[in-house]
């Protein structure tokens, strides 16, 4: 709940200093007295803010966050992952479009982020005098802010392409423990995130590693942003600032499986922007992303068999799926992109990877410079040992869309481009046959705002999703 966050944050903050903001999920809805020193007394200096960014990540590493539901959702809702007949319980309701206002998950990933947002505003509002560090602190805050709200309104609202005036979040920037937002407008939303990326961009000067936010790593992500409001200019722009001065590189054909096994933070600009990254001493344990894919753990999804006959035997993408087997399911293919092991406390999540800005900048380029669109979806496809693209028209759109799904498979990505282009789900018989059709006009397209939030928030109590 957003209003309890803020009751929080007093207490939240100055624990930011002495425990990096260790926190977990249940702990997000109890109320805790607003007495400890407020976070303008609390944040007061350059070591402050450096371990408050520090605390800032760790909510991007809740399960229901980056940890493993977010990127879930993007496959599952669409088209790619299906949840096998033998499995552990976790997100059928997604598997059968029959999630509800009370879902854990749906109620997890709005805490998480809001969470994380109330942690990012402490930095962006701190009065620390400016230099490059602290710069740097709260560029990164505005970039993950950013990314909260990104998430949010592309999963709770419609899409920019269809009404920028719907409701979109409700926005919080500052700390007011008795505020009960209600939804802004989804217009208004997407306004404050290009307007973080913005500052984001102008503030940070450091890279550091890929699990922290750097300058173009922001600005990758505001590709991505323009790319979903329908902006291609600005979209096109941003991505090609990304790949002429970024300094980053794709991951080639013959690294590109072994670049998945790597699962430590990358200092080498290789591919990845920004990535969510746990290790043995922050992480969720069993309920990390490699573990709902991994045999040796849940194993629960698997890779749909539409999106695996669309690899060419040559294309190295291919090297990440295998044949098996499942409950006794035959032939079931298995995915194999995240390979922390069962109870090894490792995992990755990819948020923002070169490739992406590449094939954003081949989107981008249509319909005016089909040239350049050629030029940029073909520099993936040669990494990749797949076949050049040659087609033309609205074939060329479509055959871009199809290597986004190939290339971005299992990172989130499906359902989100299948939401800004109102593309109807259309799945194959690896799922329920009742659940085998999403049409975009179907109410479940937006997930529902968490009954929780419902209750304790008079102002956004009549503004639930139509349909819930």
């Amino acid at each position: 709940m957003i209003h309890n966050n803020y009751k929080r944050i007093s207490t939240m903050a100055i624990l930011a200093i002495m425990m990096f903001f260790t926190s977990c999920k249940k702990s997000f809805l109890e109320l805790l007295p607003p007495t400890a020193i407020p976070p303008e007394q609390a944040l007061v200096t350059e070591a402050d803010l450096q371990a408050a960014i520090r605390g800032t990540y760790v909510g991007l590493r809740a399960t229901d966050h980056f940890a493993r539901t977010v990127p879930v959702l993007g496959d599952l809702i669409a088209d790619n992952a299906y949840v096998s007949t033998t499995n552990s319980g976790r997100y059928i309701t997604y598997n059968n479009y029959s999630y509800i206002v009370s879902d854990g998950n749906t109620l997890g990933f709005w805490s998480a982020a809001y969470t994380t947002i109330l942690r990012a505003n402490n930095i962006i509002n701190a009065s620390v005098a400016a230099n490059a560090n602290v710069n740097q602190y709260k560029g990164e805050a505005y970039a993950v802010r950013a990314l909260c709200y990104f998430n949010l309104v592309r999963y709770f609202a419609k899409p920019f392409t269809d009404d920028p005036n719907a409701m979109g979040v409700p926005i919080v920037t500052t700390y007011e423990p008795n505020y009960k937002p209600g939804r802004s407008k989804v217009s208004e939303v997407y306004t404050l995130i290009n307007s973080d990326l913005t500052q984001a961009y102008n503030l940070m000067t450091l890279f550091t590693n890929s699990t922290q936010f750097s300058k173009y790593a922001a600005r990758g992500l505001q590709a991505k942003v323009y790319l979903t409001m329908g902006d291609n200019a600005n979209a096109k722009t941003a991505a090609l600032d990304v790949i002429n001065n970024g300094g980053f590189t794709v991951v080639s054909a013959a690294g590109y499986v072994t670049f998945w096994t790597v699962l430590t933070p990358r200092t080498d600009k290789v591919e990845t922007l920004f990535e969510v990254s746990s290790d043995v001493n922050a992480s969720v344990g069993f309920d990390c992303l490699a573990n709902i894919y991994n045999q040796a753990g849940y194993g629960d999804l698997l890779c749909s068999d539409p999106l695996y006959a669309l690899f060419e035997a040559a294309d190295a993408r291919k090297g990440l799926y295998t044949t098996g087997t499942r409950g006794g399911l035959p032939a079931v293919f298995l995915n194999k992109k995240y390979p922390g092991t069962f109870g090894s406390d490792i995992s990755d999540t990819k948020v923002l990877r070169l490739s992406d800005v590449y094939l954003i900048a081949a989107e981008a380029s249509l319909p005016a410079n089909e040239t350049d669109a050629l030029t940029y979806v073909n520099y993936i496809t040669s990494r990749r040992g797949a076949s050049a693209i040659a087609s033309t028209g609205p074939a060329l759109f479509n055959d871009i869309i199809k290597e986004r799904r190939k290339e971005l498979a299992f990172e989130g990505d499906r359902y989100m481009d299948m939401q800004r282009l109102k593309l109807d789900v259309v799945r194959s018989s690896n799922y329920p046959a009742a659940a085998q059709s999403l049409p975009y006009t179907n109410y479940r397209r937006l997930l529902p705002i968490p009954q929780t939030e419902v209750d304790a928030n008079p102002n956004i109590r009549s503004q639930q999703n139509p349909g819930y």
